[in-house]
């Protein structure tokens, strides 16, 4: 696994994790501008669609193996774990 291409919170995640092969976390996949069919069918197989020429961020619930694959991609930027959204009050 290539930990630099990883934030903080993703490798903390990933520590806890106890089923490396259950696709449990909310993933940002940052990839280069341009990626190249075999880097396209790497995406599609975790399940991410719309990838498209324009698209250079995905997200995917993938599994630690899922991000320790993708961490040793050349055309991938950086993954980073998504944050749990909460609601703000009016107050």
């Amino acid at each position: 696994m290539n930990f630099s291409k990883l934030d903080t919170s993703l490798i903390l995640a990933l520590k806890k994790i106890k089923d490396q092969s259950k696709p449990c976390l909310i993933v940002f996949i940052h990839v280069e501008p341009t990626i190249d069919s075999t880097a396209t069918a790497v995406l599609k197989g975790l399940g991410i669609s719309g990838i498209t020429a324009k698209r250079d961020v995905f997200t995917a619930t993938l599994s630690l193996n899922a991000v320790s694959q993708l961490s040793e991609q050349p055309w991938v930027k950086y993954l980073k774990l998504s944050g749990e959204l909460r609601l703000l009050n009016g107050d």
